[in-house]
């Protein structure tokens, strides 16, 4: 079996017990970003399996995206990433 050398580490546990390895992570060419999946990278990110620079490089994000999406996450967890939680939260 060949694995792929990548810097950093292949797996790394959640606060919740669950492992998240790299192929847990979206696909690079992914289109449509649902709150799971932008979930996914910011639990990626805030664990060390990628960094942020990685990320964005990745996925074609801008730093003020991704920032907004970990924002999100703080103050709502997953559900502040669905599109109509955002469009509620930002008329109060």
């Amino acid at each position: 079996m060949y694995l792929k050398r990548v810097d950093g580490p292949r797996a790394v546990t959640l606060p919740d017990g669950s492992v998240m390895t790299r192929a847990d992570l979206p696909p690079a060419d992914t289109r449509r970003w649902v709150a799971s999946r932008k979930a996914a990278v910011v639990r990626a990110v805030e664990h060390g399996l990628i960094t942020q620079d990685e990320a964005q490089a990745r996925y074609a994000l801008s730093s003020e995206e991704f920032d907004e999406w970990a924002r999100a996450v703080r103050a709502h967890g997953e559900a502040g990433l669905k599109v109509t939680a955002l469009q509620r939260l930002r008329q109060h």
